[in-house]
């Protein structure tokens, strides 16, 4: 990225911008598997005035509140002591004894290990929920009530939520200062890759497209890709609002709705689930999982045992894809790299949107961000409250006309990729006469075209029932004064 661009970033963004040296705040962290978007908070809280990191004393916060061994913490509690940790943890809600429960995956402490007393989750209304969350907790090992047994107790709670909204007008003001080209490279930054390691404009804007499923609700993406492009790394590591599902056994009741815990799934209290190398994951009942995606799919809503469970949640599938000597796929059906049970044409269909994670980079040394940018924290609720901004489909419906008899899926399809190539790369477009046609066009109108495209033609080589023809879409005349 261009020093200008950098420094840019840095006076439109200045409460919010941080300097990243991977070198330096790798061995920080070293031995604590954190996400961006904790290290960033982190880092922010122990920044000096001139831009450095007062390593000393987030050494010691670190060691105080992230151990590096799980033992430490059992061992502490295990001598009485009351332990402060800032974690992830996973929120249970017991109803057959009436308890909320919480467990610390990453340190062995089970959801039937942990309580959370009544006056800590009523001090935070709508926050320990089911599902995971991160937060400063502090734990202490109390006695059960009938005194036979002990159980870890969450004495004390704060929410990791260090922007308690974020400012969208602050955010189309600071996009005005920047070019097109330049923004794009900004958003890449801010997922801490180097816009200088991308070849061309064609491998960029793949990569941001990854983020639709961040900031567009109910947008469900395929994507297939060589190894090392960082598909974990961005689904895992930049907001605390989606959902990695990496290997393992995924069933309809971790999904949406366990009966038998009376709990609702994984994708009922996030923005987006990704199943990354899909072909490792072993679906148990696939049928039943299918018939259930297929009605939330196509609606948001599904029935499960006579509960009606319905979220805003997108699906993204990743998966790997063999690739020729030109770094094309070797094989012109795609779908045949997925697992047997997503290969149905009427289930894919449902998909919006495909990416080509063949115009990739590989990820190295090189393309790893150093210098100026928005701390990641602050972009992922930026992302986070851009799904709740509906200007941008009200732009879409005025912008864009279409063929009388057009098929519902695919102009949803458009519109929905569309909208939200206009939330991450023309945020400041509010009304009508702000809106660059030529931009519009290019950057969001005829790439929502061709990625629904794809996932047509896809479908109809596992059903030649299924059309491959696009409707036509088109700008409309109108009065840019109005």
């Amino acid at each position: 990225m261009h020093t200008t661009t950098s420094e840019k970033i840095r006076e439109q963004f200045a409460p919010m911008a941080i300097y990243k040296d991977p070198a330096s705040t790798n061995s920080l962290f070293a031995g604590r598997n954190l996400p961006s978007f904790v290290k960033d908070f982190l880092l922010k809280r122990y920044i000096n005035p001139d831009g450095t990191v007062d390593r000393q004393k987030l050494t010691i916060f670190l060691d105080q509140v992230i151990p590096k061994e799980g033992t430490e913490v059992k061992d502490k509690l295990g001598e009485g002591k009351e332990v402060t940790l800032l974690c992830r943890f996973i929120v249970y809600i017991d109803l057959v004894k009436g308890l909320r429960r919480f467990g610390i995956p990453d340190l062995g402490i089970k959801t039937t290990e942990g309580v959370i007393p009544e006056y800590v989750y009523t001090k935070h209304p709508g926050e320990l929920v089911d599902g995971e969350k991160w937060g400063i907790i502090k734990l202490s090992v109390l006695p059960d009530d009938d005194g036979k047994k002990n159980h870890v107790e969450m004495v004390d709670y704060k929410p990791f939520k260090p922007y308690k909204s974020v400012d969208i007008a602050y955010l189309r003001n600071a996009r005005e200062a920047f070019t097109t080209r330049e923004w794009i490279d900004v958003l890449l930054s801010a997922m801490e890759y180097d816009a200088d390691g991308f070849e061309s404009m064609t491998q960029k804007l793949e990569f941001i497209s990854r983020l639709l499923i961040f900031v567009e609700p109910r947008l469900n993406t395929v994507e297939l890709a060589p190894k090392g492009t960082g598909k974990s790394f961005v689904f895992g590591n930049l907001s605390k609002y989606g959902w990695l599902v990496s290997g393992g056994k995924v069933t309809r009741a971790k999904l949406f709705y366990d009966k038998a815990r009376q709990q609702n799934g994984i994708m009922k209290n996030h923005d987006f689930t990704a199943f990354d190398e899909i072909q490792t994951i072993i679906f148990q009942e696939p049928a039943e999982i299918q018939a259930a995606l297929k009605s939330y799919l196509e609606s948001g809503k599904t029935t499960i045992d006579n509960n009606e469970f319905s979220s805003e949640c997108g699906l993204m599938l990743m998966g790997n894809i063999p690739l020729n000597e030109n770094k094309r796929p070797i094989n012109y059906r795609y779908f045949d790299s997925l697992p047997q049970s997503f290969r149905e044409s009427a289930l894919l269909d449902r998909f919006h949107c495909f990416i080509e994670g063949w115009h990739l980079p590989r990820i190295n040394e090189g393309i790893i961000y150093k210098g100026w940018t928005m701390n990641v924290e602050y972009f992922s609720e930026i992302l986070h409250s851009m799904r709740t901004q509906n200007i941008y489909g009200l732009l879409f419906d005025q912008l864009v006309g279409k063929d009388k008899d057009a098929d519902t899926r695919d102009t949803k399809a458009v519109k929905k990729i569309a909208v939200g190539y206009m939330k991450l790369l023309f945020p400041h477009w509010t009304s009508v006469s702000q809106v660059d046609l030529d931009e519009f066009d290019m950057y969001c109108l005829q790439p929502a075209i061709r990625r629904r495209g794809i996932i047509k033609e896809q479908c109809h080589y596992i059903d030649p029932e299924f059309k491959t023809t696009m409707p036509n879409f088109w700008i409309t005349d109108f009065n840019p004064t109005t």
